[in-house]
């Protein structure tokens, strides 16, 4: 006979929020990225108001690009944000054994994806300005392809020619069809 699973009960309160800045919107769903389908919205809260507890530090979450994002705010406050986004479609629950677990909606993904790969963007500027001519690109590879795509678009749209030297690089590590699209966009560059 099998025990039944306690499930932590989730109890969504936006408090008296009827809508959000699209920046806080981002933000917040930036500081889950590392947390999907590993933390919850408790978690959230703590990398969002830049807690230096003992488990945000372990896993390295004062990393994050929005960490401290809402220092001024409290936990409760910034925790009602959160449920607004729930409550709006950004994040779902899900559970994993009996712990309620953050998760992007396909709305929430979406924005976060655009948000990302605008990183990712910059971190080429970044390592273009270095004058490095060695580029380690292996932190691209195993990455949703979705997103990946989606930032080799980005780039073709650029028509910057000073990217190939990064796509040429990352060539040399990616999967076939990664490589086939980053053909397509050095190939669209060189064209324009």
């Amino acid at each position: 006979m099998s025990r039944e699973v306690r499930r932590v009960r989730v109890n969504l309160d936006p408090k008296d929020i009827d809508d959000l800045p699209f920046d806080e919107i981002k933000a917040i769903l930036r500081g889950a990225d590392d947390l999907i389908m590993r933390g919850g919205r408790s978690i959230l809260a703590k990398i969002l108001k830049g807690s230096k507890e003992k488990k945000v530090l372990e896993h390295n979450f004062n990393e994050s690009p929005v960490y401290g994002y809402f220092s001024d705010l409290s936990i409760e406050e910034i925790t009602a944000k959160i449920d607004w986004l729930i409550l709006n479609g950004f994040f779902k629950i899900e559970y994993d054994y009996r712990l309620p677990l953050l998760v992007y909606t396909r709305k929430g993904w979406e924005i976060e994806m655009d948000t990302y790969t605008d990183e990712l963007l910059k971190e080429f500027d970044n390592l273009l300005e270095s004058n490095n001519a060695d580029f380690d690109m292996m932190y691209l590879k195993d990455r949703n392809r979705e997103m990946i795509l989606l930032l080799l678009d980005k780039v073709e749209a650029t028509g910057n020619s000073r990217y190939i030297t990064i796509l040429e690089a990352w060539k040399r590590i990616d999967y076939k069809k990664v490589r086939q699209r980053i053909n397509k966009v050095i190939e669209e560059i060189q064209n324009q």
